[in-house]
């Protein structure tokens, strides 16, 4: 099984996923630039990033393991190596929306949240919580 799980920054995907529980490996790219327990973001390995997340979800799925992976996926095109994922591994899925409204917790200026909301693309089918 694997669970998608996107919104915006604070919009409490993480603790969304996080809440899924045992049974459940969780996933998402800001992980890989947490460096002995603070989160270190550089820009510039973001790229790097997604793909490790994706390669954690496609191995632990082939495992038969359940995942969730939570990223902002504002664009339905960040999403789609998961599709892809779930449909070549013959796995159930299914795409969570969070509209929680907290503090991020990186930090991430309104501005660029402002951004984001301006490209957002909704998932036909996805559940709002």
């Amino acid at each position: 099984m694997l669970v998608i799980v996107r919104g915006l920054p604070g919009s409490g995907k993480s603790t969304f996923a996080e809440k899924l529980g045992v049974g459940f490996q969780h996933y998402e790219a800001d992980m890989f630039f947490m460096v002995k327990g603070k989160y270190h973001f550089i820009p510039e390995l973001l790229p790097c990033a997604h793909k490790w997340c994706q390669e954690q979800a496609r191995k632990d799925l082939e495992m038969g393991l359940h995942v969730s992976v939570a990223n902002t996926f504002t664009m339905l095109w960040e999403m789609q190596p998961y599709l892809d994922m779930a449909k070549a591994l013959s796995c159930w899925m299914d795409v969570v929306k969070c509209t929680g409204n907290f503090k991020n917790s990186h930090g991430v200026p309104d501005s660029v949240i402002e951004k984001m909301k301006e490209r957002w693309e909704d998932f036909e089918g996805e559940v709002e919580v």
